[in-house]
């Protein structure tokens, strides 16, 4: 499988990533322009590259389309969004928010109260973005879920620690 890495795809992940956070931003009153800057950065490199090519690998395999397949995907898409890549991101705020004394394993810990207690809403949602939404729109179409959700990631720290 070849990797995949567009200009669309880095247009689209450094807007809707910088967007969706700088509004989490606004509503908690933390906006930076380092963060927004930094994420445009990330959404259009680190985003806009490792989240279509899983979304690629995922697609190509060849599972069937009946429910348990279905589940399969799903579970899988939903599990790439797992503790370790919420702790990834809340590292990445910090350090674009050069808030470096948040940095320590809490965001570990943060990281898994946000993904068990988002489970029960997220998981649906990610089962329909994986398994109904045609594959050239899934990476938008999880971008806006990751902005919505970006509130939810931003008050986890708040909600979680």
């Amino acid at each position: 499988m070849a990797l995949f890495y567009s200009r669309s795809n880095i247009l689209r992940g450094s807007l809707i990533y910088a967007i969706g956070d700088t509004l989490a931003c606004l509503i908690s009153g933390e906006f930076l322009i380092t963060r927004l800057i930094g994420m445009l950065i990330i959404g259009g490199t680190v985003y806009a590259f490792e989240i279509p090519n899983y979304l690629l690998y995922l697609n190509d395999k060849n599972w069937g389309n009946d429910l348990k397949a279905k589940l399969k995907r799903g579970i899988l898409f939903h599990l790439y969004f797992n503790p370790l890549w919420i702790a990834r991101h809340l590292l990445m705020i910090n350090l674009i928010s050069l808030n470096f004394e948040a940095i320590n394993f809490d965001l570990v810990t943060i990281g898994w109260y946000s993904f068990l207690y988002s489970t029960p809403f997220v998981f649906p949602a990610n089962f329909v973005l994986q398994n109904y939404i045609p594959y050239k729109w899934r990476f938008v179409a999880s971008g806006i879920f990751s902005g919505v959700m970006a509130v939810y990631y931003a008050l986890s720290a708040i909600l979680f620690n």
